[in-house]
């Protein structure tokens, strides 16, 4: 291995760990998403690996086209940028929607007490809330569309120091490490995004969070929303 491309490899790894770290945009959703919608660890680890491989590999393909066409990086760094934005008002907007949605179901889970009057003065009541009678026709269709429209997200998202860091340098060399420098830079990301997923995932279950149960799905959207507005504002 030459000492450039141990170089390569190096910053591959290291690029790919920090970029990932200081992105809670990498893992934050799957934490909400997680306790919200009581994914099983297994659910929670496949839909990590799954956004995480998409939202890679939609770099890497685009990098290949770039490379095999011969197109200037400046050019790819356009498409990635407007990829981002696209990814980053996604995240923001779905987000949004799913905190809207979790406050009404939080005010619809309630309890409130109905009163029965009967004859000669007596009376009884009970408590009761409206959330199963209303909406838990929609959890099942709910659960099963959350994981995709996180997954269209994270491919529309782009590595952003993959192509002009890693892959034309790397290309320039050859082909082999062109693979392997990405190849690097995908696992490590995946990774990072899988080990703070489930070392959160542990950590959040053993918190008593009773008193907030009604509102996770709401707070799993803020959490969304946040993340994508931090990455508009501080570019992380």
């Amino acid at each position: 291995m030459s000492d450039e491309l141990v170089v390569l490899v190096t910053a591959a790894a290291s690029i790919a760990f920090f970029h990932t770290l200081l992105g809670p945009d990498h893992y934050l959703p799957f934490i909400a998403m997680s306790r919200s919608g009581e994914w099983s660890l297994r659910k929670t680890a496949f839909v990590t690996v799954l956004c995480g491989a998409g939202h890679v590999l939609s770099s890497v393909v685009l990098g290949f086209i770039g490379i095999s066409f011969g197109f200037a990086v400046s050019g790819l760094e356009v498409v990635e940028s407007f990829r981002g934005s696209l990814a980053t008002w996604a995240l923001i907007a779905f987000g949004l929607v799913y905190f809207i949605w979790g406050m009404k179901r939080a005010l619809r889970s309630k309890p409130h007490i109905h009163t029965h009057a009967h004859g000669h003065g007596a009376s009884h009541g009970h408590s009761h809330d409206h959330n199963k009678e209303h909406i838990h026709v929609h959890n099942s269709a709910g659960k099963k569309m959350t994981p995709w429209v996180l997954f269209i997200i994270f491919i529309l998202g782009p590595c952003e120091p993959l192509i002009p860091i890693l892959m034309y340098p790397a290309a320039k060399s050859s082909f082999l490490d062109l693979w392997l420098v990405t190849g690097i830079f995908a696992v490590i990301t995946i990774m990072t995004m899988l080990g703070i997923v489930l070392i959160s995932y542990f950590g959040i279950n053993i918190i008593p969070t009773a008193k907030l149960e009604r509102y996770t799905h709401a707070i799993a959207g803020a959490i969304i929303s946040l993340s994508g507005i931090s990455i508009l504002l501080f570019g992380l």
